[in-house]
């Protein structure tokens, strides 16, 4: 795959990783969607907060198993984009779901005055098993 678009964005750089730093990673996303999920009923957003963790890990394991890391000031915006360059159009969706968490983790941290605008049927779907 040609990441030269990312790179000269300043978003990726090439890097030397190692399979205990793409497994960590894995390990670590699945915890946090078992503590995510064990979250729900006491605070949704927070909740919320740590399966966006759960998937950011993930996609920076993609990232080192390609042989990149972030780059820049804002690397979890590098990690949405090297994941949707990855995956491609027929992950769209899920790729498009991924920056919209980011962008609501992003204002739940920063910005805890506005509201928090997901539905809790929705959420409390969205939130995978990790059996």
């Amino acid at each position: 795959m040609d990441f030269r678009g990312l790179e000269s964005q300043g978003l990726i750089e090439r890097s030397t990783s190692n399979l205990k730093q793409i497994t960590s990673n894995l390990k670590r996303a699945r915890r946090d969607l078992a503590t995510a999920k064990a979250n729900l009923n006491i605070d949704e957003e927070w909740a919320y907060t740590i399966a966006y963790h759960a998937m950011l890990r993930a996609g920076r394991a993609l990232m080192f198993s390609f042989g990149y890391r972030p780059k820049g000031k804002d690397p979890h915006r590098a990690v949405v984009e090297f994941c949707k360059e990855i995956l491609g159009e027929g992950f769209q969706e899920l790729t498009a779901r991924f920056n919209r968490m980011r962008v609501k983790r992003h204002d739940f941290i920063y910005e805890p005055e506005r509201p928090f605008q997901e539905p809790k049927q929705r959420n409390r779907s969205r939130v995978p098993c990790t059996s």
